[in-house]
């Protein structure tokens, strides 16, 4: 316990770490076992006690962790056709975010990620046109552009995979490829900005060993469940994910 202070950064307090560690577990473990939703939930707990600054980088580089294990663990059920589509729009607006580094106004982020969210849960299927290589190319596009400013992108990516696959296994398993993408430039991008990721390295080393303890009892969970049940739950996580975006976008206008 005495050398725990000396490896986390000052700005973090060892109590605060060990309880975000814990939820790191429980993010993962949701997110293997409903499709989604983990990432959200450890955003908003890290945002309780990590700095403005550090927050999106090290949620990115934990949420890199975190998926590339469940990737590891689901590799059988990817579509690599759907993520053959959904890498090239990765990079081009991961390049495109690196070029401005602007700092755009979160609230519209998050109305227009809770909109797309609500519609792709509730609203008329998409078209296969939308679905298709234009339409993934753009979802991954810009998807990847608004990741690097609101690091709250994953219920968007879930809800539109859910689109593509009606088998659970396949919808966790792509997902994940998809968000491991997401998350990957986030390291380049925030490091050429002057991030110093070396003094978060231990925290988001534990933060990412805590995570794939998670992702195994989650996926695990996931054999239990059926496709069925689980669109049922993967839609109201996905409502209550959006509706909470929603609440935030409205304190954050109204401030």
């Amino acid at each position: 316990m005495d050398m725990l202070p000396s490896l986390l950064p000052p700005a973090l307090e060892p109590w605060a770490a060990m309880v975000l560690v814990l939820c790191s577990v429980l993010a993962s473990m949701i997110t293997a076992s409903l499709g989604a939703g983990g990432g959200l939930l450890l955003l908003l707990l890290l945002a309780l006690w990590l700095p403005p600054a550090a927050l999106i980088p090290v949620h990115g580089i934990v949420q890199l962790g975190s998926n590339s294990g469940r990737v590891l663990l689901t590799w059988r059920h990817i579509d690599w056709r759907l993520i053959a589509f959904f890498a090239p729009g990765v990079v081009a607006g991961a390049l495109l975010a690196a070029w401005l580094l602007v700092e755009l106004p979160e609230w519209l982020w998050q109305v227009t990620i809770a909109g797309f969210v609500l519609y792709l849960c509730w609203g008329p299927r998409l078209p296969r046109l939308v679905l298709g290589v234009t339409g993934t190319f753009v979802a991954a596009a810009l998807t990847s552009f608004a990741t690097m400013f609101v690091g709250a992108t994953g219920p968007l990516v879930a809800a539109f995979v859910k689109q593509v696959h009606s088998d659970r296994f396949a919808t966790v398993a792509t997902f994940s490829v998809a968000m491991t993408l997401q998350h990957a430039p986030k390291a380049l991008v925030f490091g050429f900005a002057g991030f110093v990721f070396l003094d978060w390295l231990a925290f988001i080393a534990v933060m990412i060993s805590a995570g794939l303890v998670g992702t195994w009892i989650g996926i695990h969970l996931l054999h239990y469940i059926s496709d069925r049940r689980f669109a049922v739950a993967l839609n109201l996580l996905l409502t209550l994910l959006a509706m909470r975006l929603l609440w935030q976008a409205a304190a954050g206008f109204v401030d």
